[in-house]
């Protein structure tokens, strides 16, 4: 599959730039020239940000900031401001690297290939949250190492659950998702029920994992 990079990035001569060189590269990129833009393409499918600080309608800051409440995507800042705080400031907000310009076009595409080695890294086929355990690749749920029976719905859910823990998922987002795996109808009283069963099977009767946020969806909670 294709890495996809989302470009930030209002000047448009370096902007095609970049893209031309990292398509060669075999990347696939997403070229936008604002915030506003930027905020429509940030999905699960996209693997790096590369990130401008002076947009047209505000600054890369609070985009980055925005990014880091729904997802742990690499971002790198590339950007003409280098004074040693607005480096720092970047970094401390959760981005991966800063790059100034002017830049040589080798080092950008070393720093990318170094973030993603590094995130792709750290990515486990394991996901926890208090005393579940759910494995990928085995396809297998665990509560205390004692391995849980889910239907193949519950499992779904439950993953969809886990890989977005402390976000809260939109019920419309989930009957989407079951739809797109299963391929039968859900709909909105059947997922009410299968939210009470999962409940019933991974949480202990003095603590809730899964929380209902009340006219949007549900968060899992560690």
């Amino acid at each position: 599959m294709t890495t996809q990079i989302l470009l930030v990035e209002d000047d448009e001569t370096i902007a095609m730039g970049i893209a031309f060189a990292l398509e060669k590269e075999g990347y696939h990129i997403c070229r936008v020239s604002n915030i506003k833009e930027a905020k429509g393409y940030l999905n699960e499918e996209i693997a790096l940000i590369i990130l401008d600080l002076n947009l047209p309608d505000g600054i890369g800051y609070s985009f980055c900031e925005y990014v880091r409440t729904k997802s742990e995507v690499p971002i790198i800042f590339l950007t003409v401001r280098d004074e040693e705080e607005d480096m720092i400031r970047g970094l401390d907000m959760g981005a991966d690297d800063y790059i100034t310009k002017p830049f040589r076009m080798r080092i950008l595409l070393s720093r990318i290939q170094a973030v993603l080695r590094r995130t792709q890294k750290e990515e486990t086929h394991i996901l926890e949250c208090k005393n579940i355990k759910l494995d990928k690749n085995q396809g297998r749920v665990y509560k205390q190492d004692e391995e849980l029976i889910l239907s193949k719905s519950e499992y779904k859910l439950l993953l969809l659950l886990m890989e977005n823990k402390e976000c809260t998922i939109s019920r419309e987002r989930i009957l989407d998702y079951l739809w797109g795996i299963d391929g039968t109808f859900v709909n909105d009283n059947t997922l009410t029920v299968m939210v009470k069963r999962l409940r019933e099977k991974i949480e202990e009767p003095t603590e809730k994992l899964i929380q209902t946020i009340r006219g949007v969806g549900y968060r899992l909670e560690a």
